[in-house]
């Protein structure tokens, strides 16, 4: 089971054969976390450090979770109250962390590339939690985890993902996995939410939520990103709802057996409907949870290895 790389900052450098070794290695960490004893030494005597820039429920608490699960010792920083509110450039911080000696550095943040250039300034591994617009690779990894177990396969599927592209990092690091594992994506939205890029992304477009929906496996909704959004993308909620919200009657164009997921949190009653969120039949989202803290997991530990392997290599 190999991983090539030394950090884990997008999808975009991932080779096929990465992505199934974190998904693969994932798959065991699963059963384990379904166990009455939850816990492995794969990072015994590591240290790992969250810095989330940005607030984060779901995925501070799975790294959190993660860490602990396979032995690191885990701090959390209170970015909000650091030393960067104080003045202190991003840089100046990276060198006051990397004097600790992490081994693990896990990062949220608001602005695109601010994770890479964390991780060109200190000599651990880096994990990106999310960076602006740019990318949330472990959100992708979990979907693909969570697709992959539901239909048995993650390739030559049809994958619609609906609503907000033009501000989700998590858009795009899954059309980034899901074209790298051959699959077909469709992005519906309306042309406002839409990246003034699309036409190098690789995939379809709809503006009609029901032809983009026709005869797909996967149907994945993301939230309206207000914060992120400086105008007027949509007339109002009511009326994204009544053309892009994800209801049974939408629905029913996709696939009999397609899976609904999300990567939360969500609005129910704006971009999903709570019955449909909620149908243990068809919805997937509480699966992508669980699916989190696995994947996680695999990637701190394939990273593990990496580091641990280095010192071996330079006596050699």
């Amino acid at each position: 089971m190999s991983y090539s790389q030394s950090h884990l900052l997008g999808i975009e450098p991932l080779s096929p054969t990465d992505i199934t070794a974190i998904l693969d290695l994932a798959d065991q960490y699963v059963d384990l976390n379904r166990r009455d004893i939850k816990h492995s030494d794969a990072l015994a005597g590591l240290t790992q450090i969250n810095m989330f820039f940005e607030n984060s429920t779901r995925t501070q608490a799975s790294f959190e979770l993660a860490g602990k699960r396979l032995g690191a010792d885990v701090m959390s920083m209170a970015m909000q109250a650091s030393s960067i509110k104080k003045g202190e450039t991003l840089i100046d911080t990276a060198l006051t962390l990397n004097a600790m000696h992490p081994d693990l550095l896990v990062v949220r943040h608001p602005h695109s590339g601010a994770v890479d250039l964390l991780a060109q300034k200190v000599n651990c591994a880096v994990l990106n939690a999310g960076d602006g617009r740019h990318e949330h690779p472990t959100q992708a990894l979990l979907d693909a985890l969570t697709i992959r177990r539901a239909k048995g396969r993650l390739h030559r599927l049809s994958i619609a993902i609906c609503g907000d592209i033009a501000h989700s990092r998590v858009a795009r690091s899954n059309i980034l996995l899901l074209g790298k594992m051959e699959n077909r994506v469709r992005l519906v939205g309306p042309p406002t939410l839409m990246p003034s890029q699309i036409g190098q992304f690789g995939v379809e477009v709809y503006e009609d939520m029901r032809e983009g929906l026709r005869d797909v496996d996967v149907v994945m909704m993301l939230r309206l990103q207000r914060e992120r959004m400086d105008g007027g993308f949509i007339p109002s909620e009511r009326e994204y709802y009544h053309r892009y919200g994800l209801d049974a009657e939408k629905l029913s164009y996709a696939k009999e057996d397609a899976i609904v997921m999300h990567p939360g949190p969500m609005n129910r009653g704006v971009e999903i409907d709570g019955e449909i969120a909620d149908d243990i039949n068809r919805s997937v989202i509480q699966e992508q949870v669980e699916m989190g803290v696995a994947v996680r997991m695999a990637a701190m530990d394939l990273l593990a290895r990496n580091l641990r392997a280095k010192p071996a290599e330079v006596m050699a």
